[in-house]
């Protein structure tokens, strides 16, 4: 046994005890039960031995029909027996169910009491639904077999005894080969059956938290990340499944050898036992006896005590074991356009040397500074993006070049792949051929800590969480001074808005501000973001035109790169190039440009002037 087995068996020992000893009359009358289940095996082969010894093959088939009606009676009173049972059965259990239950809430209270440990008691919802009834269904099983088990194989090996003890010289040894083999599994089940409810509480734990946050997940584009984490949780989860199967087969080797062995003995050994004066009623009273009584109560108590036993032991050491130290928890990563400052600067890896371009305006995080000394801003490489192996790609070996400190335009018509290009660009979707690089750097697989100094995303649907005006501002920046935030406030023209939520300390409700409104503050929230590239995808569209040209002003006045999705065309005629998706071939150029060659760019023209 390991020793945090017998750690736990050590803690379990004296609640169970004090448990029990306030319940002896259950137990005993359980027990009267018991017995009466012990005399019914006894009858059933004896009766069977004794209406073809002394009845049939004595000539008196009387006598034979009159043990035959003693077995039928034996057989039918179980059913009598298996209900005064469960009726004292209930008497253990539900108590044991009740006492797990207060014990669960009483430690979720003293954590959150005052003077107790606080915070949220994640786990007590599992003690009191899951983990509860675990124990209690396991406990419950547990009492059944092992009972049935022991009073049953005591009647039915008296019996056998009774009828001739050379029968035990062939029973026994397979039926104890059997059982040896089962108890050597009962370690190793015990501490995978832990491993296993280990990793389904941490994948359970990691889909609640990834369900609460499937807004935060969206609207930052982080849900491949949060994807991966619970992908090794699966996998983490499927392999202890496979380790509690592995021996869950060894367990099923073991049940067949004490389960069948027995019966292949005793007609192995049927000469060598008539041979030492073994009756042909005692014969067929011993196939009787292991047929219908030994046998099944040993395969039962096999399948009950290999996965019950451990699951009761881990589910309990869990419920009344010491509260474990508490331990940080990982947060679901905000990427895109809500990444937080990573705690350290990753490494640069060495990556080969980026093709040279033009001169940088402004340079990006320190951590990628080295990579942007001669690279684009933004550069794709034949990249080619289908959402599907037989589908038609979105975007076809796409080649582009953004020049640091450039604004440039995205314009389509819709569904041509615009947001699919942003989200490219921004590493949270990888393309099926090519090569997307930031700053020299590529960026798909890269984690969110290191794509987050390269640039934001803002998306449509902006997103804005319950805290103070200058908490939703700086999400992005942890030391922005008063005069940067006023500053930014009065390019973005939020200073109503702010004045009337009551200045930067005031306290935002998401659901009172308006889209625009929220749209605003993830704009300033991307301005004042240090990252050198922002992407914004139709981050504008609930703005008034003149709002969305103020907005674009100020970003575009920001020192770094800006990549616009437009909703308007006056966004494209304010860039310095645009870039225009058709589905069949790219284009850019400046407006004046685009209109002379790109005759879908006119069509749109006319379509927005009108």
């Amino acid at each position: 046994m390991t020793s945090t087995e017998a750690g736990a068996l050590r803690r379990l020992a004296p609640p169970a005890r004090r448990f029990l000893a306030h319940r002896k009359g259950v137990l005993i009358r359980l027990a009267l039960w018991s017995l009466a289940e012990s005399g019914q095996a006894f009858l059933v082969g004896h009766a069977v031995a004794r209406s073809v010894d002394e009845g049939f093959l004595a000539g008196d088939p009387r006598r034979g029909l009159l043990w035959l009606g003693v077995a039928l009676v034996a057989v039918l009173s179980g059913a009598r027996v298996v209900r005064g049972v469960f009726a004292q059965l209930a008497g253990v259990t539900e108590p044991l169910r009740d006492g797990l239950v207060r014990h669960a809430v009483d430690r979720s209270m003293a954590r959150a009491a005052p003077g107790g440990p606080g915070g949220t008691d994640r786990a007590a919802v599992s003690r009191l639904t899951n983990q509860v009834e675990i124990a209690r269904d396991s406990f419950a099983g547990l009492v059944l077999t092992l009972r049935s088990f022991v009073f049953t194989a005591a009647g039915a090996l008296l019996g056998l005894l009774s009828l001739h003890p050379a029968l035990l010289v062939v029973v026994l040894p397979p039926l104890a080969a059997g059982l040896a083999l089962f108890l050597v599994t009962l370690r190793p089940m015990a501490a995978a059956q832990r491993r296993a409810l280990a990793a389904d509480e941490a994948l359970g734990e990691h889909a609640a938290s990834a369900r609460a946050a499937l807004r935060d997940l969206t609207a930052c584009g982080t849900g491949p990340g949060a994807e991966r984490h619970g992908a090794d949780l699966v996998a983490d989860a499927a392999a202890a499944a496979r380790t509690l199967a592995g021996w869950a087969a060894v367990r099923t080797a073991a049940l067949g050898v004490a389960g069948h062995l027995p019966v292949l003995a005793l007609l192995v050994a049927v000469e060598w036992l008539r041979g030492h004066g073994v009756s042909v009623g005692a014969l067929l009273g011993a196939f009787t006896y292991l047929v219908q009584s030994l046998l099944p109560a040993l395969h039962t108590l096999m399948t009950a005590l290999g996965a019950a036993g451990s699951r009761l032991l881990v589910v309990l050491d869990r419920i009344l074991g010491p509260e474990p130290e508490p331990e940080p928890e990982p947060e679901l990563e905000l990427g895109s356009g809500l990444e937080s400052e990573p705690a350290s600067e990753p490494e640069p890896e060495p990556e080969p040397e980026p093709e040279s371009g033009p001169s940088t305006a402004s340079a990006p995080a320190a951590a990628f500074a080295v990579h942007t000394a001669a690279a684009p801003a933004v550069e794709l490489r034949s990249v080619t993006l289908s959402y599907g192996v037989r589908a038609e790609p979105v975007l076809d070996a796409l080649d582009l070049r953004v020049a640091p400190g450039e604004h440039l335009a995205v314009v389509g018509p819709s569904g041509i792949g615009k947001s699919t290009l942003t989200r490219l660009v921004a590493g949270t979707l990888a393309p099926s051929r090519g090569e997307v690089r930031v700053a020299g750097r590529v960026v798909t697989g890269r984690p969110a800590a290191e794509l987050a100094a390269l640039r934001v995303l803002v998306p449509q649907d902006a997103y804005v969480f319950s805290g103070t005006v200058g908490d939703n501002l700086a999400y992005l920046r942890t030391d922005p001074s008063p005069a940067e935030l006023d500053a930014a406030v009065e390019a973005f023209g939020l200073a109503p808005l702010v004045e009337r939520l009551g200045g930067l300390d005031a306290t935002v409700r998401p659901a009172e501000l308006s889209p625009g409104e929220r749209q605003l503050v993830a704009l300033v929230r991307a301005y004042l973001s240090p990252a050198p590239l922002l992407l914004l995808d139709e981050a504008t569209c609930h703005l008034d035109p003149a709002s969305e040209a103020r907005a674009e002003k100020a970003l575009a006045g920001r020192s770094g790169t800006l990549v616009v999705v437009a909703h308007r065309l006056s966004s494209a005629v304010r860039a310095d190039r645009t870039l225009v998706l058709d589905g069949i071939r790219a284009q850019s150029g400046t407006h004046a440009e685009l209109l002379g060659r790109s005759p879908l760019y006119r069509d749109l023209t006319g379509h927005w002037n009108s």
